[in-house]
């Protein structure tokens, strides 16, 4: 099957490219909020963000963390609103996040984003559907925060409880998605039994994509083909678009061709385009692929 490709060049807090109601999934892993690696593509993004950060500098308010946090949400809150519009009716939203854990005001803390995604997407019109947990390998627990651990070493009471899963909140946009009966295309998208057991499981045992040393590929933080590769198989047909966000390395695009759906993504980060291409490889001769650069 003959699939198409776009790939464009700026922010998806606005999607005018795509129709309403046109999108039958998306997947996508975004820059995690309060990860301080992913600081300087939050103030990029939205602005206010940046001068928040000067104001905590100056004055150490929690009150300016919740601010910050919060503010990070709502820059989320915009692209989910586009997905809404855009994907069709019992279209599939699938939004792979980790939470966060960070000193801030020599106060350490965990920042829940999946239950800040959860909220704005109930809040924009999902459905929210029972998540995955995605278990990432970890090294064994050492002492004094060597390793996985965090605390005190074997004294209570001021250790604290290692995060080792990242969430997979999948979403609905209205009721089940209806099809003809005998319908050709969900016969030839059917997955085996095996599959069927191993992917709709809550828990997924996959280890990382393993990053070179190339700055940008650890901040992309990409996630692992496989998962990619379940999600789509899961809730979309041959045929289909398939839309990611957040595209980064291009591991939805690639996924995408691999198993003849079509794709839209967006990535603001123009310095991509080449780890794009590689990621695509020779993917990319049996499908159209194209790049489309917008401001903003």
């Amino acid at each position: 099957m003959s699939t198409e490709h776009k790939i464009i060049l700026g922010n998806s807090q606005r999607m005018p490219e795509i129709a309403d109601s046109s999108i039958q999934l998306m997947v996508t892993s975004p820059p995690y909020p309060m990860i301080k690696m992913w600081d300087t593509q939050f103030s990029t993004i939205n602005p206010q963000i940046a001068k928040l950060w000067q104001t905590l500098q100056a004055n150490s308010q929690e009150e300016t963390v919740a601010q910050i946090y919060d503010a990070m949400h709502k820059t989320f809150a915009k692209v989910w609103r586009e997905a809404f519009r855009v994907l069709i009716g019992g279209g599939i939203a699938c939004i792979n996040i980790g939470d966060a854990t960070r000193t801030i005001n020599g106060k350490f803390r965990l920042f829940p984003n999946h239950s800040r995604i959860i909220e704005n997407c109930e809040k924009t019109g999902f459905t929210t559907l029972p998540y995955i947990l995605w278990k990432k390998p970890t090294t064994k627990p050492r002492y004094k925060g060597k390793g996985a651990f965090l605390g005190s070493g074997f004294l209570p009471p001021n250790a604290y409880v290692t995060l080792d899963c990242e969430f997979i909140l999948i979403f609905r946009k209205g009721k089940l998605r209806k099809f003809a009966p005998n319908n050709q295309r969900r016969y030839e998208s059917a997955f085996t039994k095996k599959q069927r057991d191993n992917w709709f499981t809550q828990i997924w045992e996959i280890a990382g994509t393993r990053q070179t040393q190339s700055q940008i590929e650890r901040r992309i933080a990409a996630f692992p083909d496989e998962i990619a590769d379940r999600l789509i198989r899961m809730f979309s047909l041959k045929g289909d678009w398939v839309l990611d966000p957040f595209l980064g390395s291009g591991t939805t695009t690639k996924i995408a061709i691999q198993n003849e759906r079509n794709s839209i993504s967006y990535e603001a980060d123009e310095s991509l385009i080449p780890l794009i291409r590689k990621k695509i490889g020779l993917e990319q001769r049996a499908c159209k692929l194209s790049f489309m650069t917008r401001e903003g």
